[in-house]
């Protein structure tokens, strides 16, 4: 008996990445061992010294991300005045970065993000992290972004799909109203 609905031929489910399929496992260790280190400084050390660290972490990541954002939004703000494109964040990102870190409760959480506030590791973790997304991002598009910004398509309701490329027209039309929209 069949029902009419087309099946395609390959019903299996495309394989997870090993990212989807680790992160959660990894996440659990991680606060696992988040806890594990603070019950045993707290063992060592007393309760109140742990509070004061986690406490210190706060107000530090917070200072350091304010600082980050403000920086990054007084460059962004300079480069918009002169007439040009921002330039690249300059460790911004890996700042607020850092910062968050030291916001999260735990003590590798904290180690973790006074080591992104180092110089060198900054340009370390950046360094890698532009390697990394440039060849998977040259395995997903072969050419580049670029090219898969030219090679922009449209799906029509049929299901076909046709290349083409967006041509704005600079006309003086009032604000808000649109040309209307024809077959």
């Amino acid at each position: 008996m069949t029902t009419g609905v087309p099946t395609s031929p390959s019903t299996t489910r495309p394989r997870r990445s090993r990212l989807r399929r680790y992160l959660p496992l990894g996440l659990v260790v991680w606060l696992v061992l988040e806890v594990w280190l603070l019950t045993r400084v707290a063992g060592a050390a007393g309760g109140p010294t742990v509070f004061l660290l986690l406490a210190a972490g706060v107000v530090a990541g917070s200072v350091i991300i304010k600082r980050a954002g403000r920086r990054a939004f007084r460059n962004l703000n300079e480069a918009l005045q002169r007439g040009g494109s921002p330039s690249r964040g300059g460790g911004n990102g890996l700042l607020m970065l850092g910062g968050l870190l030291l916001i999260i409760p735990g003590l590798i959480s904290d180690a973790a993000g006074l080591l992104l506030l180092l110089p060198p590791v900054q340009r370390a973790v950046s360094r890698w992290t532009e390697r990394t997304l440039d060849r998977r991002l040259r395995r997903v598009v072969p050419g580049g972004l670029g090219d898969a910004f030219q090679q922009a398509r449209m799906h029509r309701p049929d299901g076909k799909v046709v290349q083409g490329e967006v041509i704005r027209e600079d006309t003086a039309e009032p604000r808000g109203q649109r040309p209307p929209l024809t077959r």
